[in-house]
């Protein structure tokens, strides 16, 4: 703890330095304060290099703002308005900055859906509309093919109930079919023969039978 202690006392300055002597190179320059543009931008310099050295910032840090301040320095002094606070100030409210988020996401895929506007770019997307269109005609295809085979499907068992109908029906006219084809000699000579064989059979006489009963 005391250690980091001894840290912040000592880098806490040098910060603090290097940011004021900052700031203050970018008002002289853009003449926001007097004093001499160039020396001014030879301090803040000096106090990033040595915060940089004493640990204070990172060395990639110290770099990144002494080439961002020479920069602004310099399009400062050629004329050019630069801004002089460390944050940017937000010009618009929450609501227009959505809708401009929102314009901004539609265009982009906008332009992604378009894909790119070359001779490969126009190839596949002449494919892909090619390719949807024969989708398209397979799926109507196996949808007629489909209500075909319903169609077909149900018209069969009524072609069955009819024939099996008609087979009940000769079936029950077979009988009557094949005593009208019996012969009518065939129908006397039964007729004749059964009073005949009654004929024949002998009687048993009287007195055998009361023999048998005593």
């Amino acid at each position: 703890m005391r250690t980091a202690e001894r840290r912040a006392e000592v880098n806490q300055p040098r910060r603090s330095a290097a940011k004021t002597l900052v700031s203050k190179a970018v008002r002289v320059a853009t003449g926001g304060q007097a004093g001499d543009a160039v020396e001014a931008l030879k301090d803040a310099l000096s106090a990033l290099d040595r915060a940089a050295k004493a640990g204070a910032i990172h060395a990639n840090a110290a770099a990144r703002r002494k080439s961002r301040l020479t920069r602004k320095v310099n399009a400062a002094l050629g004329g050019a308005q630069v801004q002089t606070a460390a944050k940017l100030t937000k010009t618009t409210g929450k609501a227009a900055a959505v809708k401009a988020a929102k314009a901004r996401i539609a265009l982009a895929k906008a332009d992604k859906a378009k894909g790119a506007q070359t001779a490969a770019g126009k190839a596949r997307a002449a494919l892909s509309k090619t390719a949807r269109a024969e989708a398209a005609a397979n799926a109507a295809a196996a949808a007629a093919r489909t209500e075909s085979k319903a169609a077909t499907s149900s018209a069969k068992p009524a072609r069955a109930t009819t024939k099996k109908v008609a087979a009940k029906t000769a079936g029950k006219a077979t009988p009557a079919a094949r005593t009208a084809a019996k012969s009518p000699a065939r129908t006397a000579a039964k007729a004749t023969a059964k009073p005949a064989a009654k004929a024949a059979a002998p009687k048993a006489p009287a007195g055998a039978t009361k023999k048998t009963e005593g």
